[in-house]
Formats: structure tokens, sequence, C-alpha cells
């Protein structure tokens, strides 16, 4: 093989190497720059509560589902999920690659063609929410009380990324779900290496006025902003 094609090679291999490894970096580097610093959350006895719920590597935004006095307008219903509970009061919401969402249940069922699509704005998103009677503080689920202008402001961010019909009201996803307690729905945006789905939880709070990361592909980054 001739020297320069061998070079090249090294070359084309070594570019391949830098740049996850400069992408880890400046996202480490932009994890740990706050934004929003003046945000407090409300004290003990006020406030509407909400959650920010982690599974490791994915954050949902939890909200409460039917607050007081907000005038407040939820789109999702737990009817439409298998179990069909109307006994619970919280909801997640979660955004993603919609390919990923519905064919990786399991680290066991990731495909190349799946984790290529995604990383390349190739496929649409998905909004995955799951209803909840009541969840428990600890380091992965986050507890802080707003006020109702920063709620509103969660939910009308969150309400702007499903994608709706002619009557205004979510499409639904038939058929899918992870358990009886969720469902799916289609959702506005296209999921990439710089627009995951910690990017996407991480704009709604910083859109809120809480606060956050300048930007991070991480869920442990947004947590330890109120850990």
């Amino acid at each position: 093989m001739p020297k320069k094609l061998v070079k090249r090679i090294l070359k084309l291999l070594l570019g391949l190497l830098v740049l996850p490894v400069m992408y880890f970096l400046v996202a480490l580097l932009f994890t740990f720059i706050s934004v929003n610093n003046s945000f407090k959350p409300e004290p003990t006895g006020k406030g509407i509560t909400v959650y920010l719920l982690s599974n490791g590597v994915h954050t949902d935004i939890v909200l409460p589902l039917k607050p007081l006095s907000t005038g407040a307008e939820v789109l999702v219903n737990p009817l439409f999920t298998k179990g069909a509970d109307t006994t619970c009061h919280f909801v997640a919401y979660g955004w993603g690659d919609k390919g990923f969402y519905l064919n990786t249940k399991t680290w066991g069922d990731l495909k190349f063609s799946t984790a290529f699509d995604a990383i390349f704005y190739r496929s649409s998103s998905a909004m995955h929410v799951t209803f909840y009677t009541q969840l428990k503080e600890n380091k992965n689920c986050v507890r802080l009380l707003v006020n109702s202008e920063t709620y509103m402001n969660l939910l009308n961010t969150i309400n702007k990324s499903f994608k709706c019909d002619n009557n205004t009201a979510p499409i639904i996803i038939q058929g899918a779900c992870y358990n009886t307690n969720d469902c799916f729905y289609e959702a506005n945006g296209t999921y990439g290496l710089f627009n995951t789905c910690n990017t996407w939880a991480n704009s709604a709070l910083k859109d809120a006025g809480m606060k956050a990361c300048l930007w991070t592909p991480f869920s442990f980054g947004i947590l330890s902003k109120y850990h």
C-alpha cells in the first residue's frame, strides 16, 4: 500500500477520533456553565410542585396533571393509556427520537441504523408521556416548587413540542407504549447530535426562567443544578 494512502487513512481515522472527543469536552464545558442563576424555587408550602426525573440517561419534566387556579390547558389524558388510570396526579413529558423511542425498549434492541438516523437528523421525533400517582424524591428525582408564571412557561414550551391535528389536538401514536401508564405522541422538531432529549428538557427550563445549563446533552448536568 502506498505511503501517501496510508497517511491519508491515518489522518482520516485521527479526525474521526478527535471529533467525538471535542464534542464531549465542549458539551462538558457548556454543561457546567449555568444560566438563570437568579432563579429561586418557591418556599415550602407555596407554589406548584414540579419534578425533574432522570433514568441516568434521559430527563423528563414532570408537571401536575390538574394544577389549581392556573388556567393551564393540559393536552394529554391518561384515558389514552392502557391502564386508563384517572387517579394520576402527575404527568412526565419527554421528547426524543421517534425511531429510538419506538424501536429500542432496551439497549440490547439498539440498531446501528437507528442510532445513525438519530445522530444525523434523519428521523422524526416523538413525545413520551407517562402518568404517575406519586413520585418519590431521590438522586434521580428532584422536587421543586415554582410559581404559576414559571409553571405556565414550562407547560407552554412543552405543549408547543406536540404535533397537533387541524383541531389542535395532539396526534397519538396508536399502540405505542412501554407500560400501562404511558403513551407516545407525534412531536415537532428533529433529534440530532446537538438537539437531544436532554437538550430539549434543558431548553424548556431555560425558557421558563429556571436554572439550567448553557447547553447540555447530558441528564446529570440538568439535575446537578438543583442538587
